[in-house]
């Protein structure tokens, strides 16, 4: 009985212990079903509910509509993908406004400047060539058909007085005229008039009144005269030889005064608002290296050449020791300024982006920590480093110098009012070029005002692989420039198909950083163009295509550079309906390829690029 009676104590404690264990085990499980049919608790009121959303979201900063959940290459360019940093809203900043970090703002270089105004000053620069003056050139002609029996002048350059003797005729006319003068000269006191007709006959031949006195002294005909220098200078032509039959009117010299000469200079259309009687021009002569001249603008050209596109702005200058010869080329500039501007609101050309018919800055807000709104803005000429502002801004506002790229792309990114996203329509936001959701891009901008804003994309120092694929695409792209400048439709579509071809072979994950990001951005508008360039069915069409195409591909060569290739950066101001376009070259000499065969050197170099 005891025995039995201990064993159930036993078994008791036993059925207890696991009872207790068991309802240790179960009552978290029981408290947690109930705590999940209320709404919230103050135990998890601080937890998220939706455990997803604490996870880190990677994109791409080239193309922000990609969203992955962890890092990787970007399915579209293969740009290392960064981590999106999910913000709270920053009310400080409105809907066309982008707030930077001092961190931000270190990283992208970005600098401000104060708008406000200056005198409007530009440097001209044109190319020109010594001449002779017009008014002091003088050319002999024969009065009388005859023989040259003597030459006193041997060679062109030689230096003659007033009065020289330069060649010596016989003419049988002039023998003649002798006779009929002494005949005259039997009726003088009775027929006068008669006398003098004979006498003025041979003044009309170019004798001089000593000369035909020397005649009737003499008693007889001369057969043989002097023809003589009518001013000193340099012979310039000597178009008979010894012994020619000339007739009456033929040209025999030509003789220059060069003791004072002019300097013709080429102006571009778009300088002449600029340019104005009595500007000083300074200018140096490429045969002479440290010798600067300056003179004065004495005669702008009332007509344009319809060709080049140019008018002709004369200096003269005195030249008494004879070291501007004509023919020389010299180079002049003219520090001018914008007529009837004293002063003009004017702001840095590297604070501009470009994008169609329209110029964007970004405008530091007053008293923030770096918001920046994106503004449309209207610009006039361009003076030197500055572009005078017609409308859009105001004196003392500041914007964005350097960097202003950077803050584009970021207010871009962040689905803000941007360049190529004006109306600020969030996850649409693309890089300046790109095509997004179909949205199509024909940015034009002014090639020149291109070139000029490299400043804002310093600092990158392509792969040697991504160089040498580029040149591969630069060989390609001057196919395409030699057909245009043959006028060859077929071929120009053909060149713009290997160009589209060897883009592909193009590896873009070589380039980091910044880098990528612009390549993307020229990549775009040149495969754009060549889509153009293939379907358009014109010459003249597919010029227009190549110019905006040359343009980004210039940026794209300036930025990146080529291995082992000089380019020539031409110019051709009547191009693209004549506000001018640009190409680029393997030779000095111009081969326009907007013109062909009708204008075909017509323009100049801008640069050299190496």
């Amino acid at each position: 009985m005891k025995n039995l009676l201990k064993n159930k104590f036993v078994l008791g404690g036993i059925i207890l212990m696991i009872g207790l264990f068991l309802g240790w085990v179960i009552k978290p499980s029981m408290k947690q079903s109930i705590y999940s049919s209320n709404s919230v608790t103050a135990t998890d009121a601080n937890q998220p509910i939706n455990k997803s959303a604490n996870k880190q979201i990677y994109t791409c900063s080239m193309h922000p509509q990609i969203r992955e959940d962890h890092p990787g290459k970007c399915p579209i360019c293969g740009m290392d993908l960064i981590p999106l940093n999910v913000e709270e809203k920053d009310e400080k900043a409105n809907a066309d406004e982008i707030q930077m970090t001092d961190a931000a703002m270190k990283l992208a270089q970005v600098e401000i400047t104060k708008v406000e105004k200056k005198v409007p000053v530009k440097d001209i620069y044109m190319p020109g060539k010594i001449q002779a003056d017009e008014r002091k050139i003088a050319v002999i002609t024969s009065r009388f058909a005859g023989r040259i029996e003597k030459l006193f002048i041997d060679f062109t350059g030689q230096e003659v007085r007033k009065g020289q003797r330069l060649a010596e005729i016989y003419s049988p006319e002039l023998v003649t005229a002798q006779k009929e003068l002494f005949e005259a000269k039997k009726y003088e006191t009775t027929n006068p008039s008669f006398y003098q007709a004979a006498v003025n006959k041979l003044k009309l031949w170019d004798l001089t009144d000593a000369q035909i006195q020397g005649i009737l002294n003499k008693g007889e005909p001369q057969f043989y005269f002097d023809i003589l220098a009518p001013q000193g200078g340099t012979v310039t032509k000597r178009i008979v030889t010894l012994g020619d039959y000339v007739k009456e009117g033929s040209e025999l010299f030509e003789i220059a005064d060069l003791n004072r000469v002019w300097v013709m200079f080429d102006a571009y259309e778009i300088d002449l608002p600029w340019i104005r009687p009595g500007d000083k021009i300074h200018f140096i002569v490429g045969s002479m290296p440290g010798q600067e001249y300056t003179s004065t603008v004495a005669f702008i050209d009332p007509v344009i050449n319809p060709q080049s596109r140019t008018a002709t702005v004369r200096a003269e200058i005195m030249n008494t020791k004879g070291w501007l010869k004509p023919e020389m080329f010299v180079t002049g500039i003219i520090h001018a300024v914008l007529p009837g501007k004293n002063e003009a609101l004017v702001v840095p050309r590297t604070s501009i982006l470009w994008t169609g018919k329209r110029a964007v800055v970004y405008v530091l807000k007053p008293g923030s920590d770096y918001i920046f709104s994106y503004r449309d803005i209207v610009l006039g000429p361009q003076a030197g480093d500055y572009y005078v502002v017609a409308k859009g801004l105001k004196e003392g506002e500041e914007v964005a110098t350097n960097g202003v790229f950077k803050i584009d792309a970021a207010a871009q990114l962040q689905g803000k009012f941007s360049m190529m996203n004006p109306g600020g329509e969030a996850g649409e936001a693309g890089m300046p070029g790109m095509q997004m959701n179909g949205q199509k891009n024909n940015v034009i901008g002014d090639p020149e005002i291109k070139l000029q804003e490299q400043s804002m994309k310093s600092g990158i120092d392509p792969d040697k692989k991504f160089k040498d694929q580029l040149t591969v695409v630069y060989d390609k792209y001057l196919d395409l420039k030699d057909a245009l400048f043959a006028s060859n439709l077929d071929e120009a579509r053909q060149s713009s198909g290997a160009i589209s071809k060897q883009l592909k072979a193009v590896d873009m994950t070589l380039l980091k950083g910044d880098a990528h990001l612009q390549w993307m951005n020229y990549l775009d508008k040149i495969n754009s163009n060549l889509d153009k360039i293939n379907k358009s069915g014109t010459l003249d069409g597919v010029r227009e295509s190549f110019a905006v195409l040359s343009s980004s591909f210039v940026d794209a060569v300036k930025s990146f550079g080529l291995s082992g290739r000089t380019a020539y950066y031409q110019f051709c101001p009547m191009a693209n309906h004549n506000q001018g376009a640009y190409w680029l070259s393997q030779y000095k000499e111009i081969r326009n390829p907007y013109f062909g065969s009708k204008m075909p050197t017509c323009g100049s170099i801008k640069e050299v690029i190496q």
